[in-house]
């Protein structure tokens, strides 16, 4: 019974080191696919794959930028937030563009990229900015 218990323990542990071994993967798999998305609307490529690809990169790099600027949430919290934020940001780029008649949808990737980095930048700025204080002060 007790070697049980422990090949048990032992086989959770094992799960949890593969679980947190393959986060990097998905993460790279997840930024490949945005850029490749990115990259067939930009390009105006014909493909199978370029509108969900494109759509990918629509949530997911402005969510990241947001992800980036929630430090303070929990995970789950921070995803839930920053997925919505992505969806609002599409949305409002896709209103502005439509009311000034200038909508494309290279136009429209190429906004939210932008929109994208900015905000990313703005976030990685502040918390540098945030550390230089704090190590000033000590």
């Amino acid at each position: 019974m007790e070697q049980d218990v422990r090949g048990g323990e032992r086989e959770r542990g094992r799960e949890r080191w593969l679980a947190a071994d393959s986060l990097p993967v998905v993460a790279g798999a997840a930024a490949a696919i945005a850029g490749v998305g990115g990259a067939l609307a930009l390009l105006d490529i014909g493909s199978p794959v370029r509108a969900p690809f494109t759509l990918f990169f629509l949530v997911a790099a402005p969510a990241c930028a947001l992800a980036a600027a929630l430090r303070g949430l929990d995970p789950l919290s921070r995803a839930v937030v920053a997925t919505g934020g992505a969806v609002a940001l599409d949305l409002l780029v896709a209103q502005t563009m439509l009311a000034l008649h200038a909508w494309t949808v290279r136009g429209g990737v190429a906004a939210v990229a932008a929109l994208s980095l900015v905000a990313f930048l703005l976030a990685h700025a502040r918390r540098h900015r945030g550390r230089a204080a704090r190590s000033r002060a000590s």
